[in-house]
């Protein structure tokens, strides 16, 4: 597997070309950008590497370009990272993004559903194989009270909705992440609680690998799970919350927090008259409504949620 930005075909021993390998452009945040998954010198590796050097025939039959940034929204992807991507005309691209819409407190899932479906209707049309994964809840992840927790996982649902949704409509590859088991176990994620750790990378690798080879998708041996690093330390975390983590919280806060405060708020109320299921019900009205108001590829009527994911290549946790 190579990490290129450009490829091109190499000189063979006989004075030749060999083929230009296979292109696999990554997309999205800072989860595809591999963060929780250090290498030696610097830097990171991440999931997209391990996949990619498992779906060629021989480790270097595969170019990945990652273009993943730590903090990358939805609109970030389809704006800046899309247009890279369609240039480079791969045959694998992975389309893993939409946490970080959670966490801002401008989110609006209609904004993200258009987000979304443009980038993957795209790099589709391109005749790319595009690979999605449905995201675990960030407040479950971080631990945070239920008033506070409840919003956001409120805002992720509606994110893998879309997400699933997308994913059946352009007949794309999809890993329900957020139902595999490891999910939960704190030995798959990093000390921030929100990446993984080299071994989540590794098993979210091998379950999109998994995922491609139950599609029917040429791929290579799957990647392997064995660690080359050591796995994170509870002092580990206590000195990430006490550096790098505090400044991760106030810069979120500045922005989140005092709209969480106030869905905070809102939630406590509902919870008091019992009503909490009324905020679930208008959360999914607005995720079928900003379905709904998706344009049919190529132009046409306006496209109509069916309510599953049948048409997706999907594998289940």
């Amino acid at each position: 597997m190579t990490v290129r930005s450009e490829g091109t075909a190499a000189p063979a021993a006989g004075g030749g070309r060999l083929p230009a390998p296979v292109r696999f452009v990554a997309l999205g945040d800072s989860l595809t950008e591999g963060l929780g998954d250090p290498v030696a010198g610097g830097g990171w590796r991440g999931w997209a590497a391990l996949l990619a050097g498992a779906l060629g025939e021989r480790p270097d039959a595969v170019e990945l370009v990652n273009l993943a940034r730590s903090g990358a929204q939805t609109a970030d992807v389809a704006e800046r990272q899309l247009p890279v991507a369609r240039e480079l005309r791969p045959r694998f691209a992975s389309l893993v993004v939409g946490a970080n819409d959670t966490l801002r407190a401008a989110f609006a899932i209609e904004r993200v559903a258009a987000a979304l479906d443009g980038a993957h209707g795209a790099l589709s049309a391109d005749g790319a194989v595009v690979l999605t994964a449905c995201l675990p809840d960030p407040g479950r992840m971080l631990g945070l009270p239920g008033p506070l927790a409840r919003p956001l996982a409120r805002r992720m649902r509606a994110v893998n909705t879309v997400v699933h949704e997308v994913s059946a409509r352009y007949r794309g590859v999809h890993l329900h992440l957020a139902d595999h088991p490891w999910v939960t176990e704190r030995a798959s994620w990093s000390v921030d609680r929100l990446h993984p750790a080299e071994r989540g990378h590794r098993l979210l690798a091998h379950g999109f690998h998994a995922a491609l080879a139950g599609a029917g998708l040429p791929v290579g041996p799957p990647p392997a799970l064995t660690l080359d690093g050591p796995p994170p330390t509870r002092a580990g975390s206590a000195v990430w919350m006490a550096t790098r983590g505090t400044r991760w919280v106030a810069d979120r806060c500045t922005d989140l927090l005092p709209g969480l405060l106030a869905l905070a708020l809102q939630e406590c109320r509902h919870g008091i008259t019992g009503s909490g299921r009324l905020l679930d019900a208008a959360a999914e009205r607005a995720t079928r409504t900003a379905l709904a108001a998706l344009p049919e590829p190529g132009g046409g009527a306006l496209w109509k949620t069916s309510g599953s994911a049948k048409g997706a290549a999907t594998m289940a946790g």
